[in-house]
């Protein structure tokens, strides 16, 4: 059986404003990595049971659980952009999306929960492996950072839609890798991911 989140971790630590931080889109060949940062601010309300880990759930349950988080908590999210990934490397841009998250909001948490096992350096807090599979306030997080930054690569893919973002998210699947061959890259692309490098590569050869 699947693990459910709940408060046990956020009952345990010494602090009332806790806020849950995840983040969306590190594997990803393109578009930005989002992270969002959740603060329940009454954890004694009843939790819908769809609520867990993003990726155990449906893009029908992750809509219906988002509209509860937004409208029953504080939240807010940030990004960086595929350049500043290339810049600091994918590492660095999540934490620092983390980070903006966290300094978004409009109630200053106390201590923060981090899924993953990498603590932001400007963050107080404590990270946990698997987060968003125990602490409900990450499961809260990591929802708002996958549908945010689903709904960014379905409006780039309005745009661009020739690769397929709508149903792809811009993740390396098959399709994707044979657009990015037929039609190159643009701006939205990580250039310095290695599928990347070798199309490029493989382009400049070819002379396309």
């Amino acid at each position: 059986m699947k693990q459910k989140p709940t408060f046990e971790i956020e009952k345990a630590c010494a602090f009332d404003i806790i806020a849950g931080v995840d983040e969306a889109g590190r594997g990803p060949l393109c578009g930005p990595v989002v992270a969002a940062a959740v603060i329940f601010p009454n954890r004694n309300i009843e939790i819908p049971v769809i609520i867990r880990d993003s990726k155990q759930m449906t893009h029908n349950m992750r809509k219906i659980a988002f509209d509860w988080i937004t409208a029953n908590t504080i939240w807010a999210v940030a990004q960086c952009t595929p350049s500043e990934i290339d810049e600091m490397n994918i590492l660095q841009a999540s934490l620092t999306a983390m980070e903006r998250a966290v300094n978004k909001l409009t109630l200053t948490p106390q201590f923060c929960l981090i899924d993953g096992n990498k603590l932001p350096s400007k963050i107080t807090g404590q990270t946990i492996v698997k987060g968003d599979s125990k602490s409900l306030s990450i499961a809260a997080a990591s929802i708002i950072a996958k549908e945010t930054r689903d709904k960014i690569m379905k409006t780039l893919a309005q745009e661009f839609p020739m690769y397929g973002w709508e149903r792809n998210a811009g993740y390396p699947t098959a399709d994707h890798l044979q657009a990015i061959d037929k039609y190159g890259i643009n701006e939205h692309y990580r250039k310095s991911y290695k599928p990347k490098k070798e199309r490029m590569k493989k382009n400049e050869t070819s002379g396309n």
